[in-house]
């Protein structure tokens, strides 16, 4: 499906939360680290919602206590402590997170705000303790360069992470770990003027690359997450809130605009055939009767339990339901999950995809019977006891009701294929309010000018500068820019006199390569690895050594590099001893030498390097065989 972005007005906005590296986390000195062991504590909750000072209700927090789930908090004590557990008031704001917040907000020129208010927004899913999620303004009115385009930032904030979900609800109860709970995250906003997928993943990029620059952006999976703001012409205004690949963002944004264009579309058509919202009734049938002789073995199920089957006609939505909106995505999809929600219903059944399911085309006539529809009606029907099946029905209603007038403003959920599910209405303004626990903070002119006056370099500078200091081609450059070893690169180089092209390619295709193998490299200090350079460049071990040391360092927690060699048995070979082995493998292979001639060279290379690997330097090796083979000769 080919569409013009421009003609349809698409805009989008991003906004870009990444976890900061600091020391502890933003209101206690916990520190921000995920644990994997089983938890020391454990700690059950129900959130409610609670009016704000104009006496609303937030829609979005209402709808999730709606759910009547309660939350299982597990911790540990490293970890997290009485302020997570909301058992203790928060300390201070960490000032660690607000110079690194500072210092991304002035590499994209933004305002720094003269006092900082936290604020208080209202998020009762579990994955916050306290029923809110504390969040600050640091800086206004920012920009970024993406190609020739000038992309407005609105704000750099900084806000504590949200608990982690470990398990799917089991019954009304789900199960959250308040490790990652407080972890200081930055969040970049910018202004919806992005008009393309593609645009989406560049200003994505150039965002994350000026975090990055900042030497205190945490890496790996979870540690930065997109939502986005999507609207076009005729359409609504759309949030996809937790967008964790890059490479996701364009299909979301089109999977997107799919949806939002062919529900237009589907306006348009039920309005020409005359639809208005107040034309649908809740007027709800039971048809358990028509189905008590059916072969469809959900239905059967719901009748041996005695449930019923509760019946809506949707006057003039014929072939409208089963309506493709994104790939594997209808209309009827969009019911369901209403219905699922509201109902606590398995899903639904609707007259544009039967006969299908063991139900027949006989009982179908039938149904249609019983609520007297009209040839352009469909009819949608749910089988469960009878609170639950009126519920599911009314959400329909009301959901049939918002494609009469269009497209509705909701956050949605990213599925790993680029679609996208109903996660809840979009929130109103009485969800934020002010933290009354946490005294104001004054950012001085003096604190601007300290941290301007060391602003790290952004990314462009820095790719030329590793090109032209380091000598490396643009493409090894651009790898170790945008992997999270680039500091540890330039310290290497500079301590070890190891080669820069050695050492790059290392740290990014060699430790990628490891880690498909799946090498915990992780598990590596920064001191290790200057460690093991720092052998390469005394002469004490060779490079062709890295991946073995690299492997048994990860496997061996608290031992050290010498430790390593000794153990793998890389102890360099001395040229004395080399020599003397050469010797021996050319006098072995004689025979090889008269029946190859110059090609017997690459054979015995092989032959050496296989005994030797890991304690030889190879361009030594190519050396004295070559010398070794002249004199047999």
């Amino acid at each position: 499906m080919e569409i013009d972005y421009e003609k349809i007005g698409l805009k989008v906005g991003l906004e870009i939360h990444q976890q900061l590296d600091t020391s502890t986390k933003l209101f206690c000195n916990c520190e921000p680290k995920l644990f994997k062991e089983e938890p020391e504590i454990t700690f059950l909750r129900r959130l409610r919602p609670t009016q704000s000072e104009l006496g609303q209700i937030d829609p979005a927090a209402y709808f999730e206590f709606q759910k009547g789930l309660r939350i299982l908090y597990e911790a540990e004590r490293a970890t997290s402590c009485l302020v997570e557990m909301d058992e203790e008031p928060p300390h201070p704001l960490n000032r660690q997170a607000v110079e690194i917040t500072l210092t991304a907000a002035l590499l994209m020129n933004a305002e720094p705000v003269d006092e900082i208010h936290v604020m208080r927004k209202a998020v009762i899913d579990g994955s916050n303790t306290t029923g809110f999620q504390r969040t600050c303004v640091i800086a206004l009115h920012g920009e970024v360069k993406v190609g020739q385009k000038t992309v407005p930032i609105l704000h750099v904030s900084l806000e504590e992470d949200a608990a982690r979900k470990t398990g799917e609800e089991e019954g009304n109860i789900i199960h959250y770990r308040i490790d990652r709970l407080g972890i200081p995250l930055i969040e970049v906003a910018t202004a919806p003027v992005i008009k393309s997928p593609t645009e989406a993943k560049e200003v994505a990029l150039a965002i994350g690359g000026v975090l990055r620059a900042t030497g205190k952006a945490k890496r790996g999976l979870g540690t930065i997450r997109q939502d986005l703001n999507i609207s076009i012409t005729d359409g609504g205004l759309v949030e996809i809130k937790g967008v964790q690949e890059l490479e996701l963002l364009p299909l979301v944004v089109k999977y997107e605009v799919q949806r939002q264009l062919g529900l237009v579309k589907i306006s348009e058509e039920l309005r020409a055939r005359g639809m208005g919202e107040d034309i649908i009734e809740k007027e709800f049938f039971n048809v358990t009767d028509v189905f008590k002789q059916t072969k469809c073995r959900v239905l059967c199920k719901a009748l041996e339990k005695n449930q019923q089957i509760l019946a809506l006609k949707l006057p003039k939505f014929r072939d409208i339901i089963k309506q493709e909106l994104m790939p594997g995505f209808r209309l009827g999809t969009e019911m369901a999950d209403r219905a699922r929600f509201w109902g606590r219903v398995g899903g639904i059944f609707h007259t544009d995809e039967l006969p299908a399911y063991g139900i027949t085309a006989d009982e179908v006539e039938k149904l249609g019977e019983a609520v007297e529809a009209e040839d352009q009606d469909a009819v949608v029907f749910v089988a469960d006891n009878s609170e639950n099946a009126e519920d599911a029905l009314e959400a329909v209603v009301e959901r049939a009701r918002e494609a009469i007038k269009g497209v509705p403003d909701e956050t949605r959920a990213p599925k790993p294929d680029g679609t996208t599910r109903y996660m809840r209405p979009r929130p109103g303004a009485a969800r934020m309010y002010p933290e009354t626990d946490i005294p104001p903070i004054q950012i001085t002119e003096d604190d601007v000018e300290r941290i301007s006056s060391k602003l790290p370099e952004l990314p462009k500078q820095k790719l030329e500068r590793l090109m032209k200091e380091y000598k490396l081609n643009k493409k090894l450059a651009g790898q170790v820019l945008d992997s999270k070893y680039s500091l540890l690169f330039e310290t290497i180089v500079k301590e070890s006199k190891v080669s820069s092209t050695t050492v790059a390619a290392f740290l990014t295709e060699t430790l990628k390569a490891l880690k498909r193998d799946r090498v915990e490299i992780d598990k590596i200090s920064e001191y290790q690895f200057r460690k093991v350079f720092g052998k390469i460049g005394a002469g004490e071990l060779v490079k062709e050594a890295l991946p073995d040391i690299i492997d048994w360092l990860s496997k061996n927690e608290n031992k050290g590099v010498q430790e390593a060699i000794e153990n793998l048995g890389l102890k360099i070979m001395s040229e004395i001893e080399l020599r003397a082995l050469i010797g021996k493998v050319i006098e072995e292979n004689r025979k090889l030498i008269q029946e190859h001639h110059e090609d017997s060279f690459g054979i015995l290379m092989s032959i050496v390097m296989n005994k030797l690997r890991g304690r030889v330097n190879a361009a030594l090796v190519s050396k004295i065989l070559k010398e070794k083979l002249k004199v047999a000769e």
